[in-house]
Formats: structure tokens, sequence, C-alpha cells
């Protein structure tokens, strides 16, 4: 069942800043794929070559981690009728600047990063999804919802925050945070191939109920992707740190 998270503590450098929770007074729908196809997926799997990801000293990769789950992700799309662009194939360094570029350069498509969290506080757990245009919000709100919903650790919430990747590109465009590696729990079930295929999956049934999103959250979650709650979102577009 899916955890809703409507408002939660949020803290950088020691301190815990407010966070407020909005939705959205109309309706919001993911843009739908040209032609009857199923359209583009841009999959961007975060960090590589010398950019691990993390923390200092973090002792599982990121980069591996995210570079695998996409892979995945790229596998089920394709054999789902889609057209995938990977960012990044292997493991390798890709500028930001890059990531976006390649984005911008499939106008009709949408844009999904993949990533793990990091805390030093090693009890921090939970999935997020970040967005930040309103074009957005629908591909977040349903690819949250199935990857939070299918998840055994906290959701932490849909939050909107301008991340370079998320603010300066054209298309529709997402990040997730599929679980803390430095959190022992979550670290152990990340570094098994099931979970990451299951990531995956929830991942790519999130894309294709993109374009179905409803306006209102009803109790439990959906078997079908008929009518995908449109999520309340966290807005920390004032929090500053680092760019992914």
């Amino acid at each position: 069942m899916l955890r809703h998270s409507c408002r939660v503590g949020f803290v950088v450098g020691g301190l815990c800043l407010a966070t407020v929770t909005f939705a959205l007074s109309s309706p919001v729908t993911a843009r739908v794929p040209p032609n009857g196809s199923s359209g583009t997926v841009v999959i961007d799997a975060g960090h590589g070559g010398f950019d691990r990801g993390g923390i200092p000293d973090q002792r599982i990769a990121e980069k591996m981690m995210t570079l695998d789950v996409a892979q995945r992700l790229k596998s089920i799309l394709a054999a789902n009728g889609y057209h995938v662009v990977m960012t990044r194939d292997e493991d390798v360094f890709v500028p930001l600047g890059t990531r976006v570029a390649i984005a911008n350069s499939n106008p009709n498509a949408i844009f999904v990063c993949i990533h793990f969290n990091s805390a030093r506080r090693v009890g921090a757990n939970g999935i997020e999804t970040y967005f930040y245009s309103r074009q957005s919000l629908a591909l977040a709100s349903a690819i949250h919802y199935y990857v939070a919903g299918g998840a055994p650790s906290s959701n932490r919430g849909v939050r909107r925050r301008g991340y370079y990747v998320l603010r300066h590109t054209a298309i529709p465009s997402v990040l997730v945070e599929c679980g803390f590696l430095t959190n022992p729990t979550e670290a152990q079930s990340a570094q098994t191939v099931s979970y990451r295929q299951q990531l995956a999956e929830e991942i790519a049934h999130g894309i294709r109920a993109s374009s179905s999103v409803a306006t209102t959250s009803p109790s439990g979650r959906l078997t079908t992707a008929e009518a995908v709650p449109l999520q309340p979102f966290i807005d920390q577009t004032n929090v500053h740190d680092a760019d992914v």
C-alpha cells in the first residue's frame, strides 16, 4: 500500500528546514506520445566515471547502482515499444550540461534521472521523487506512486527542487531517489538483482501510467493505470546544495 507523506522535515547542514506541502488546483497531465507510439524516454543514470556519487568514504558506489537500474529500465521500456536514449550506458562521466543537451535534443521525450540517496545519519531512509516544472508533476506523481508504493522503505514524498538537470530541461523531467545506500537495510536491498529489477519495473510502470494521472488521491494503491493519484508535493526550491 502506498504510504502518503504530506509534510516532512528536511535536514541540511544540521539545520531542520520547514517544508510546506501544496496541491495544485487544476488538472495536470503528462505529454502524450505522438502518432500513437509509446514515445521516447531519455534515461539518465546519475554520476559515473570518477564521480562515484554519495558521500566521502561511502562503501557502495552510487554510480554502479544507478547504471544497473537504468539499463534494466531501458530493457523494459524497449520491450514495451519505447524509444530509449541513454545519457550514459557505461561507467563514464557525463557533465550535467551534456545530459541536459541530450534531453533537450529529444523534444517529444520525457527525462528520467535515476539516483540513490546518502546521508551522514545511517538511519535516514526512504524513497523520494523530484521535479521542477509544472509539466513534470504528473510524471513525478506517477513514478513516485509506484516506486514508493512497491518499496519496503518509507515514503519521503514528491518534492519540487531546482536541480540542474530538472531546471534546464525543456521536457517533462524527474529525478528518482531510489533509497539510501548509507542505510544498512536499504543498501542491502539495493545490492540484490531482484530489488534493482523491481525498481526498474516500478519506474517503467509509472512512465506508462503518467498520461492518466488523476487530480484526487483515493486511499490505497490502484491496480490499474487508469486513475493514478496526483501526489501532493513539498516545495524545496529555496533549499541550496550541490546540483545533481
